[in-house]
């Protein structure tokens, strides 16, 4: 079965043309209707996938008779979920397991979560193979919660997938759960915990088994004194720093080790002692001396040395220890890197201390203030005041993540900000338009293209952004609804813009009429 990508390299110009109807928001319900019925596999591939589809138009795509049309649409990242789950119990495994996979979207955007049910319908009939890692991404944060004492053994199997986070009343219940499999599950899970078990089962040879027990297992005694004796790998001993299991004499042992890798990973353990942290502040490898400068537990002189430390990224990393003031952390000498990424992130589902984020964005350290431009519940007053800071970092930071993020800011930010997640920014609720036609004749191609979005946009200005010399430029002015007629017109015969120019919502109706009389075919008089 051919792959989207293909279905759209084999697609012909007379074809391209009607996938781009079925992308024009002003075209009627009927013309969907009819494309829906009777275009080629590459138009209901577009139609199914890449739009929001009217109510009429959903009702026919489910049951149109096309396994293929109907798995696009269970892919689709502009429908809405409940609509999407309407396709649960379709004919065709090949429709299931798209509805399971998951929209194809493009970071930082998420898939949204599935109704719950029907989630639960999923876990409880499909087979396990339809449940690929997209599907996993459809799962509500709280029926994740709920999953492992969830009254469905199937659901709870998921559910012991959380061990680590389970509470112990949880686990017992799991490990003695009246379905064998959840019981099974759980008691495999327990058993990895036995360090006896751990060493029974590591492997001599590196491998990525051996790399998890090592990393994140307990390990008995003689596991550790065989890694310190006898490593199978090279990378054994690193493994071993970061378990949280490493005996007290070991964890002293590494942190001299000859290889500032391990003393730098032993530099973040919680259980290193205050005489070993104390020798890694003077540690002769800055990286070390960096790792330990991130600890909140440092003591006060140990502070003062790192304070004035010759390199830079030590300086850095303390300058943000919580522990100081901000005199004090005013006096450090650091320099704040601006070729960071500035992107979306994520809420996490436990919120930020408000008083904790307050302290981050009055704090007159950039980093601090960044860290509090992430925080997606920042309140208005910290909204307008980090809007205005003056650090690029901060700026961005919080145009990519603050859902009240300011217009004047949002384009700034675009117009500044040239990493990765830039035409985020450009997607943001309070993006303005008015006025972008002013960037036509910018430098740079991102920002011409700006311009598009301006309903406003002087004719010929969009005409001449239709020749521009970048694509993403030509094919935004394409569908630009005030491009004139003409030049819209001669689009329709351009190979690479066809589809960009019948997805304008300035399309005559004549040229709708013709396109789908002729099967996308434009070369003859209008009518």
């Amino acid at each position: 079965m051919p792959t989207p990508e293909q279905i759209w390299a084999d697609a012909d110009l007379p074809t391209r043309r009607l996938a781009g109807l079925a992308l024009n928001p002003s075209v009627p319900e009927s013309v969907l209707l009819r494309l829906l019925s009777d275009a080629p596999p590459a138009v209901r591939m577009v139609l199914c996938r890449d739009r929001i589809l009217p109510d009429a138009v959903v009702e026919a795509v489910i049951e149109h008779p096309d396994t293929r049309t109907r798995s696009f649409f269970a892919r689709n990242p502009h429908a809405d979920p409940a609509q999407r789950v309407r396709l649960l119990d379709d004919p065709e495994w090949f429709v299931r397991a798209h509805l399971a996979e998951g929209p194809r979207v493009v970071a930082p955007a998420r898939p949204r979560p599935l109704p719950d049910e029907a989630v639960v319908r999923m876990i409880s009939t499909y087979d396990d193979e339809l449940m690929a890692s997209g599907f996993y991404q459809q799962i509500s944060a709280g029926l994740r919660r709920s999953m492992p004492t969830h009254p469905i053994a199937k659901v709870r199997r998921w559910g012991v997938g959380e061990w680590t986070s389970l509470s112990p009343d949880t686990r017992a219940a799991l490990l003695t759960d009246p379905d064998g499999v959840v019981r099974e599950t759980a008691q495999r899970h327990a058993r990895s915990e036995d360090p006896a078990w751990v060493e029974s089962e590591l492997p001599d040879r590196p491998c990525h088994y051996r790399t998890d027990l090592l990393l994140h297992r307990p390990l008995t005694r003689a596991v550790v004194e065989g890694v310190l004796a006898r490593p199978a790998g090279e990378e054994d001993r690193a493994m071993i720093a970061v378990n949280p299991s490493l005996p007290p004499d070991a964890v002293v042992l590494l942190a001299a080790d000859p290889d500032p890798e391990i003393r730098g990973r032993i530099a973040r353990r919680a259980d290193l002692g205050p005489a070993e942290c104390h020798a890694l502040v003077t540690d002769p490898d800055p990286d070390v001396r960096t790792q330990v400068a991130h600890r909140g537990d440092l003591q006060p002189a140990d502070l003062r040395t790192l304070m004035t430390d010759p390199h830079p990224d030590v300086r850095l990393a303390v300058s943000l220890h919580p522990a100081l003031s901000e005199a004090e952390r005013a006096r450090i000498d650091y320099q704040v890197p601006l070729d960071h990424f500035f992107v979306f992130h994520p809420a996490p589902e436990a919120p930020r201390d408000p008083g904790i984020v307050r302290r981050d964005a009055l704090s007159g350290h950039p980093l601090l203030r960044r860290r509090a431009a992430e925080d997606h519940l920042l309140p208005p007053d910290l909204v307008a005041r980090l809007a205005a800071d003056d650090d690029l970092g901060v700026r961005v930071l919080l145009a990519q993540n603050h859902p009240d993020a300011p217009a004047p800011l949002l384009l700034r930010s675009f117009l500044e900000y040239t990493g990765p997640e830039r035409g985020h920014l450009s997607t943001r609720p309070n993006f303005p338009t008015a006025g972008l036609a002013a960037f036509a004749d910018h430098g740079d191609p991102e920002v011409r293209a700006l311009a598009a979005l301006d309903p406003e946009a002087d004719p010929d200005t969009v005409e001449r952004l239709s020749q521009d010399p970048e694509h993403t430029v030509r094919a935004a002015a394409a569908r630009h609804p005030r491009l004139p007629r003409s030049r819209l017109a001669a689009l329709l015969d351009d190979e690479e813009l066809a589809h960009h120019a019948a997805a304008n919502a300035a399309l005559a109706p004549y040229a709708v009429r013709r396109l789908l009389r002729t099967g996308g075919r434009w070369a003859e008089p209008p009518v």
